[in-house]
């Protein structure tokens, strides 16, 4: 369970997030829907503890992030990149995440496995596709087998097949039980993949609600996004 609660962010006299509130949850896949800038990696740094908000809770399965005793256990994370040294093997990588989380080494062969990437697992990260590093930051938020999944556009650099293995991989997450949120700007993904939508933009949230909700009486998310967000200056995407 994610509960985000009226948070708020301002970088000098820039308003980031204004009273941003929603929750998701467990057994469902949230998508976070809005254009770059609107807010989105702004509001899941915060839920992760790597920035501050002004005012406003937010938290996973009830706690802050930062006062988990076990993080990797109980929420995984994928922002920018994989996370691993350019040097380091894909294997070595999550080999040392795994030790210094107290998690067994079985575990990294099985997530290798789950994400595709026991072929390339002696293969340096600086070597890496974008998709590749998607899939090892992947497997890196997958070692703790945790309840909650956070993905910062989890599909960014994946070809079609990928696209279609990371849907059906969150689909079935959610299945399991898992709390799934996925932020993108890409509007026909989530309608593919998510159960709830959150749309958000310049900072303040448009609408929430089930997918069919959201999307009302429109055709497709995007025509029901581009209703919502209309302005004089035109498509904000």
């Amino acid at each position: 369970m994610i509960t985000i609660d009226r948070v708020s962010k301002a970088r000098g006299r820039t308003q980031i997030l204004s009273d941003i509130t929603f929750e998701a949850r467990p057994g469902r896949v949230t998508g976070f829907l809005g254009p770059n800038g609107a807010g989105k990696t702004s509001t899941l740094r915060i839920l992760l503890g790597l920035d501050r908000a002004q005012s406003g809770t937010a938290l996973v399965c009830g706690r802050p992030y930062r006062q988990l005793k076990r993080p990797l256990t109980t929420v995984g994370a994928l922002l920018d990149g994989s996370g691993a040294h350019r040097a380091r093997t894909a294997r070595a990588h999550l080999r040392w995440m795994a030790t210094s989380n107290g998690l067994p080494g079985s575990r990294v062969e099985e997530v290798l496995a789950a994400v595709g990437l026991t072929g390339e697992a002696g293969k340096r990260a600086g070597r890496f596709s974008l998709g590749m590093s998607r899939r090892l930051g992947l497997a890196a938020a997958l070692l703790g087998d945790p309840e909650v999944l956070i993905l910062d556009e989890p599909v960014n650099g994946l070809d079609p097949a990928g696209i279609r293995w990371m849907r059906e991989f969150l689909r079935s997450s959610a299945e399991q039980g898992r709390t799934v949120l996925l932020s993108s700007h890409l509007m026909g993904e989530l309608g593919e993949t998510a159960d709830d939508v959150i749309v958000i933009d310049k900072g303040r949230i448009v609408t929430q609600g089930s997918l069919a909700d959201v999307t009302g009486g429109h055709r497709t998310l995007e025509d029901a996004f581009f209703a919502l967000t209309a302005t004089e200056a035109g498509a904000p995407w």
